[in-house]
C-alpha cells in the first residue's frame, strides 16, 4: 500500500508543520484512486474498470508493429472474461511518440502499426510516465512493482530526469493488475505468449473476478 500527500508543499507556507503532516496523507490502496485522461482531454477514474484485470501498456508508435496486434489478440482471447487493456503513449523514450493525442488512433490506423489497425482496448492521453512529472498512477505502480534488473540501458535515448533503477526501460513495458485493483506483475520486453500463461494463471486460480 502506498501513500502521499493529496496537496502539493507549494501550497503551504515554508516549514509548515500542515505541510509536513499531509505528506503523511491518506493510502492509495488501487489504481481505481486515479483518474486518467482520455485521446479527447476528458478525464475519468479508472474505477470505471473496477472488478477487471486491467493490462497496462506504455507504448510509442515506432515499436514492434507485431506488439499492436498482440495487444488486440488478447482482448479477443480474454475481453469476454472481465479483462481489458489500458495503452498509454509516451514520448520519453527516444523521442518516438511526437504525435498530439488527437493524431494517436489516425496514426495507428494508417502509420504504425498502419493497415487501417483500429486498436481493440482503450487508449489514453500521452503520459510522462519517469522523472519529475510522471503520472502518479505510474509512481504508483512502480513502488508497488519495483523493477530488479540493475541495468539501466541506454540514457542518450531517454529523456527525462532524474534517471532512477526503477523507472520504465522502454516502450511497451506492461503492469498485470489484478481485479482488485492492485498490482499483480510487471514485465518488460517479453513475449506476449509469456504474458497469457500469466493472465490464465491469474483467472485460473481465482485471482480474478468472473462475470
Amino acid at each position: 500500500r502506498i501513500c502521499r500527500a493529496t496537496q502539493t508543499a507549494e501550497q503551504w507556507p515554508v516549514n509548515s508543520s500542515l505541510a509536513k503532516l499531509l505528506t503523511l496523507m491518506a493510502c492509495i490502496k488501487s489504481i481505481y484512486d486515479f483518474n486518467a485522461e482520455t485521446l479527447d482531454g476528458q478525464t475519468i477514474p479508472l474505477s470505471i474498470y473496477r472488478g477487471k484485470v486491467n493490462f497496462q501498456v506504455v507504448f510509442s508508435f515506432y515499436s514492434s508493429v507485431r506488439q499492436y496486434h498482440r495487444l488486440n489478440a488478447l482482448m479477443e482471447m480474454f475481453g469476454h472474461l472481465n479483462f481489458t487493456v489500458l495503452g498509454f503513449s509516451c514520448n520519453q523514450f527516444g523521442l518516438q511518440a511526437p504525435e498530439a493525442n488527437h493524431e494517436t488512433l489516425n496514426i495507428l490506423k494508417y502509420v504504425r502499426p498502419g493497415g487501417g489497425f483500429v486498436p481493440k482496448f482503450p487508449v489514453f492521453g500521452k503520459i510522462e510516465v519517469n522523472g519529475l512529472n510522471e503520472e502518479p498512477l505510474f509512481t504508483y505502480l512502480k513502488e508497488s512493482l519495483p523493477y530488479v534488473n540493475p541495468v539501466i540501458g541506454d540514457i542518450k535515448k531517454f529523456y527525462w530526469s532524474p534517471i532512477k533503477v526503477n523507472d520504465l526501460r522502454w516502450n511497451f513495458e506492461k503492469f498485470l493488475i489484478a481485479s482488485d485493483g492492485e498490482p499483480y506483475r510487471r514485465r518488460g520486453k517479453l513475449s506476449l505468449d509469456t504474458i497469457w500463461k500469466e493472465i490464465q494463471y491469474a483467472f485460473w486460480y481465482g485471482m480474478v473476478y468472473h462475470k
